[in-house]
């Protein structure tokens, strides 16, 4: 008889937590206002301009840091995460790519076709020709960087 008082005492503990715990989240929280809401003044075209620039090289310069990565790895013999490296070298290189103009374009547009056919040999368990593309790359990238 005792053991049946713990038990249905100890299960209506448990119930009045569960029902306290929920009781706890579904209460809605108190967000004090804090005014309408004004958009903010546009930027000036400077302003975007230089943003822009900062974007660009930002994009470039993560490319060329997987790049790289990707050719250390290539050389270690870690096909897969050569591989995982140049396609987000690729990514960032791409990105880059359709800001960029002039000789620096042309340098990054060489250096995504590069990552391209690295990433296919890659897949095709050609570790060394993927580290051959991604080898020619990252004189592209680095090249658009300086321009």
């Amino acid at each position: 008889m005792m053991r049946i008082k713990v038990s249905k005492k100890l299960v209506s503990v448990t119930l009045l937590s569960v029902l306290a715990m929920s009781a706890e989240t579904a209460v809605a929280k108190y967000i004090p206002y804090q005014g309408p809401k004004v958009a903010p003044a546009p930027a000036s075209v400077e302003s975007t301009q230089q943003a822009a620039k900062k974007t660009i090289g930002k994009h470039a310069a993560q490319a060329l840091e997987h790049a790289i990565s990707a050719s250390i790895h290539g050389e270690a013999g870690h096909g897969s995460v050569l591989i995982e490296h140049t396609r987000l070298a690729l990514v960032h290189a791409q990105a880059a790519e359709q800001k960029l103009e002039g000789n620096s374009k042309t340098h990054m547009s060489q250096a995504v076709e590069h990552l391209k056919e690295g990433i296919k040999h890659g897949e095709m368990n050609h570790a060394d020709m993927a580290l051959d593309h991604v080898k020619e790359a990252i004189p592209h990238i680095r090249a658009s960087l300086s321009e």
